[in-house]
């Protein structure tokens, strides 16, 4: 109860008149860093009139008053003793969720790990690893990581950590054995295949970086492609320092894949598509709230792609940050938005640390618009279920599948910067080419292989008893390497068998036609987890992108001048059109 009055009096004092005037962040909780979702976007807006404030205070007391009286009969009358904590955890978060479905509370256990992919590092011994038969098998020691300065090598089995067995042990537990604070230590015994007795590593841990740019290679010799998954603090860095070393390679035009990105920090977001527009001045983003500063964020001179061909990829699972990329994209007609219709998140949340025991609010405290004005935030007043399963809706529309499925009414028109073309909000970025949902990229048999997890434990154990075959051949080859592996490994009808087997044990149905049907596509997929495996997830999608419609089309249009120039004028030619009728 203590943590909800506690709460309660934060948030009474911070709308009060006293307190409306420029509080200093600190008293918010904002993160010193400036570097949250908003940046410097969560100033409280000065009050002007003291009577609204003195009777919205009134009200406020009211109110607080009726949810501590409820709380207190409910402690000392209620049938049953009650978890206070969690009663009061859930009561916040009902009363969030009933404000919008991106406003969240976060218990203070689970802040630190919400953080991480934010923060893009975290503080740990550097390993990727998949349990194993109850044991935690490294996949890959982290390039330059602690792990790999002391010799932990990709195979081994970690069994013990500070003498104590993990054997068995929940991988969430095991994480917080390996992980703690920079320059503490750990001591793990190591089982290595071919070696009669375990390893002991005494291990310093140090900052592990977690990687928001999952791949960047030439797809063509003109072409370079990054794909992002989120907007952590690093991104920015991570994005340039890529786009430098693809323009070094001789890269004179970009596939940014933006599908699946849920989104992240703001300002990131600010400072990639500042590289793409060449005008100081220019309107990348701007934000509106009712208690806080409109906020506008503006190009600067001198970007680092402002010429040359761009394609943005996005997708349902497009969202946020991404957003605000691709809408900044297409508003200046820069590039091509290729793909489909957007999330939809046009929503800022800002992280407030009012809570004693260091729990987080993450507060919607404002709306951001596109430079064309346009909010892309989709509805949610059927509540937060309706919300989660639009994508699913959307699918049964068959607006995944078909674009003639999509509508948007006139007053949600707004007209691009440059070349005023029609652009739609209310509901996500509506791509400038639109790539139906693939639904025959995997059968319904592979699916329930996958969901039961029987590619990734059959390929760690398949590296595992072929690590010495597969190193010599491949990866530390002087040759070769990933282009010979690409070029010659297969997966054999044996292997496949041996799947389908896993599979049955897993208690997925052996089905012999579903089977045949799927052996090619089961084994390029196992193929790309492979490429995981020995290098990273560079090589896992130099593999993915063949068989991604989206991405197919890109390249397409990368080669056909006549084309890319002709999509992007066509939305402006429809217009005129419709024009001519009236």
């Amino acid at each position: 109860m203590k943590k909800i009055l506690l709460l309660l009096a934060a948030v009474g004092s911070l709308f009060s008149a006293s307190a409306q005037a420029l509080l200093p962040e600190q008293t918010l909780g904002f993160n010193a860093s400036n570097d949250a979702y908003l940046s410097d976007v969560g100033k409280p807006a000065t009050q002007t009139s003291t009577a609204s404030s003195n009777s919205n205070s009134v009200g406020f007391s009211n109110h607080f008053q009726r949810l501590f009286y409820t709380l207190s009969l409910v402690k000392m009358y209620y049938v049953e003793n009650v978890d206070e904590s969690k009663i009061v955890d859930d009561a916040i978060r009902g009363m969030l969720e009933k404000l919008d479905p991106h406003s969240v509370y976060i218990p203070a256990k689970e802040v630190e790990k919400s953080l991480e992919s934010l923060n893009g590092s975290f503080s740990g011994i550097g390993v990727q690893f998949q349990m194993l038969k109850d044991t935690l098998f490294v996949i890959q020691a982290i390039s330059g990581g602690p792990s790999e300065k002391v010799g932990v090598l990709p195979g081994d089995r970690i069994i013990e950590a500070n003498d104590t067995s993990i054997v068995a042990m929940p991988s969430s537990d095991i994480q917080k054995r390996l992980r703690g604070p920079k320059g503490t230590h750990v001591k793990i015994k190591v089982v290595r295949h071919g070696v009669k007795e375990p390893l002991i590593f005494n291990i310093t841990r140090d900052k592990i970086p977690l990687y928001s740019v999952e791949a960047a290679f030439m797809a063509t010799p003109s072409v370079g492609y990054i794909r992002i998954s989120n907007f952590s603090a690093t991104t920015f860095q991570q994005f340039s320092d890529s786009m430098k070393v693809l323009k070094s390679r001789g890269a004179k035009n970009f596939i940014i894949d933006l599908q699946g990105n849920g989104g992240g920090y703001l300002v990131q977001a600010r400072d990639m598509a500042d590289q793409f527009l060449a005008t100081a001045g220019q309107q990348i983003v701007y934000t509106k709230g009712e208690h806080t500063k409109p906020s506008d964020y503006q190009a600067t001179k001198g970007g680092l792609f402002t010429e040359g061909k761009l394609i943005i990829l996005v997708d349902e699972n497009t969202a946020s940050a991404a957003e605000i990329v691709s809408g900044a994209v297409q508003d200046w007609d820069r590039g091509l938005i290729v793909g489909r219709r957007t999330f939809g998140k046009g929503l800022v949340q800002q992280p407030l640390n009012i809570m004693p025991d260091m729990s987080q609010l993450r507060l919607t405290i404002a709306r951001y618009y596109t430079p064309s004005g346009r909010c892309i935030q989709r509805p949610y007043l059927g509540g937060s279920d309706n919300y989660r399963k639009d994508i699913v809706d959307r699918y049964n529309r068959g607006e995944l599948t078909s674009e003639d499925k999509i509508h948007f009414p006139d007053s949600l028109k707004f007209y691009t910067k440059n070349l005023h073309r029609a652009v739609y909000g209310g509901g996500g970025i509506m791509p400038d080419v639109f790539v139906p949902l693939d639904t025959n990229r995997m059968t319904s048999y592979q699916r329930k292989l996958m969901n039961m997890g029987v590619f990734n434990k059959y390929v760690t154990e398949y590296s595992d008893r072929h690590r010495a075959e597969l190193d010599s051949k491949y990866v530390k080859a002087k040759k070769g390497g990933f282009s010979a592996f690409d070029a010659d490994f297969k997966f054999t009808d044996a292997d496949l068998k041996e799947v389908a087997d896993a599979g049955a044990t897993a208690g997925v149905a052996f089905d012999s036609t579903a089977f045949e049907d799927s052996k090619e596509r089961m084994g390029y997929y196992l193929k790309m987890l492979l490429a995981r495996n020995l290098w990273d997830t560079n090589e896992f999608f130099k593999l993915w992108v063949r068989k991604d419609p989206t991405y197919l089309k890109a390249i397409e249009l990368m080669e056909d001048k006549a084309e890319y120039d002709r999509y992007l004028h066509l939305s402006r030619e429809m217009e005129d059109a419709k024009a001519d009728k009236k």
